[in-house]
């Protein structure tokens, strides 16, 4: 009998050591590449670029192909919001890239092929990355370096089965409209895949326990895993609760969840199309509040982010060195899910968050979603609502805490603590405004389509799947 896609996917889930991969030789594969990189990355001042320069009408800072992606300035107007007007840098990357992960099965078993990737903002030089991770300028080679390798399998896919194809935001408080194509493309059993250095084929359940260790699995790899288009997860089967010795009691057919599906995608086109998010693209010189010398543009405050520039010099790339400028957050930011059963079904509590670089006004986002620096001088009732219950929740109420690190190609050393705290549904008697208690499947069938999860719950979605290992 054939397995259906579902049931292979939980074998994978299950499987922490494969014929084709044992999770310790992987883990000393990763440490042998990461001792050998040799990339190093300089901080360097503005005018050490090159390629890149400020104009001189605007002040924006663009690459002398026009390509890549420029640093220009924005102005926002949010009625209601803890602070209603601002303007801030931000970058502008209109191309669509390619984020892929090849799937294959090895004797029944779907293996996922991974790469071992540097990018100049990751805190450790290399993450786990997927199989293909380019922006339109990388591969179709502006740069003039080498191709992409194993391209082909996500621009011909007529040869393949699409698991999984669909266009996802990125951060919509640093990019404006930012989009990366997400895919899953399968291979046949029988197609030889060559595995090229610095990649390793891994199963769902060493992705898994790969994902609690800290800042490896990197934030393309999270959001692809997040688009899987049935979830790891026996569709009978809940999450284990807190302390228990095994799962919770098997959903039966026909429970409700607290919210129908129609109506949480009312709820979303009503804020959509009720809330007032305004803003306007202007020159980075327009800017109010921001400052720049020759190292970096920061705000007056200290506060939010800089834009500065690195110099960089890359093992196993395209392209063996360049220069580029790059976000720089003030702070470690914190991403919560909070997590309750409703008639044992699992939940979680969502926010539909507006930023300005969103596409389409709000997107789902994590239950708390901030960098709590940045709330330190705001007025008083300015602080996001659960930020107390996750960060000092009790131990035994903690399902996943590890912090990961966001897009390290755009982000020098962006960090978040990515948490899954339990609670009761009674600890939130009332579901405040622009909060909804979603179940988890709710969740993932919303994932298949374009700008409704942003990539901070996308990267919790890839956590909760863990939980079931």
């Amino acid at each position: 009998m054939v397995s259906t896609l579902q049931e292979r996917l939980i074998r994978s889930a299950a499987t922490v050591d494969s014929s084709v991969t044992l999770l310790a030789d992987f883990q000393r594969w990763f440490r042998e590449r990461v001792d050998a990189d040799e990339s190093r990355i300089e901080i360097i001042p503005f005018e050490a670029m090159r390629g890149w320069d400020f104009a001189p009408d605007s002040h924006n800072l663009v690459h002398e192909t026009g390509r890549f992606f420029t640093v220009e300035g924005i102005r926002v107007r949010m009625p209601g919001a803890p602070v209603e007007e601002w303007s801030q840098p931000i970058l502008h990357q209109p191309e669509i890239g390619i984020l892929g992960i090849l799937v294959k099965d090895f004797d029944g078993v779907p293996h996922f092929l991974m790469q071992a990737k540097m990018e100049p903002g990751n805190h450790g030089g290399l993450q786990l990355s997927p199989t293909v991770q380019a922006t339109r300028s990388n591969y179709s080679r502006v740069h003039k370096g080498r191709a992409v390798p194993y391209l082909e399998y996500f621009q011909r896919t007529e040869r393949h089965r699409v698991l999984a194809d669909v266009r996802q935001s990125e951060q919509g408080s640093w990019f404006f409209r930012k989009r990366n194509r997400n895919m899953l493309v399968e291979v046949a059993p029988e197609t030889d895949v060559e595995v090229r250095d610095g990649f390793r084929w891994l199963t769902l359940g060493q992705l898994h326990h790969l994902l609690a260790v800290e800042d490896l699995v990197n934030m393309d790899a999270r959001s692809v895993l997040a688009c899987l288009p049935h979830s790891p997860l026996d569709p009978e089967e809940t999450f284990p609760a807190a302390g228990s010795p095994g799962p919770a009691e098997p959903e039966r057919p026909g429970r409700h969840t607290l919210h129908r599906d129609a109506d949480i995608l009312s709820w979303i086109t009503g804020l959509r199309t009720e809330r007032e998010v305004f803003t306007e693209r202007i020159p980075l010189r327009e800017t109010t509040g921001w400052h720049r010398d020759a190292h970096r543009i920061s705000h007056e405050s200290g506060r939010f982010f800089s834009v500065m520039a690195v110099d960089v010099t890359a093992g196993g790339r395209e392209v063996g060195g360049w220069t580029q400028p790059m976000i720089e957050p003030h702070g470690p930011g914190v991403a919560a899910f909070l997590l309750a059963y409703a008639d044992k079904v699992p939940h979680v509590l969502v926010q539909a968050r507006a930023e300005p670089g969103y596409t389409d006004v709000v997107e789902l986002a994590p239950t708390v979603q901030c960098t709590p620096r940045n709330y330190t001088h705001l007025p008083e009732g300015a602080t996001p609502p659960f930020l107390e219950e996750v960060v000092e929740a009790p131990a035994d109420r903690v399902r996943f805490d590890t912090v990961l690190s966001e897009e390290g190609g755009r982000f020098f050393h962006a960090f978040n603590r990515y948490l899954v705290v339990e609670t009761e549904l009674s600890a939130v008697p009332e579901e405040p405004p622009h909060y909804r208690w979603m179940a988890v499947r709710q969740l993932l069938d919303l994932i298949r389509h374009s700008h409704y999860v942003n990539v901070e719950a996308r990267t919790l979605i890839a956590c909760l799947h863990s939980l079931a290992v």
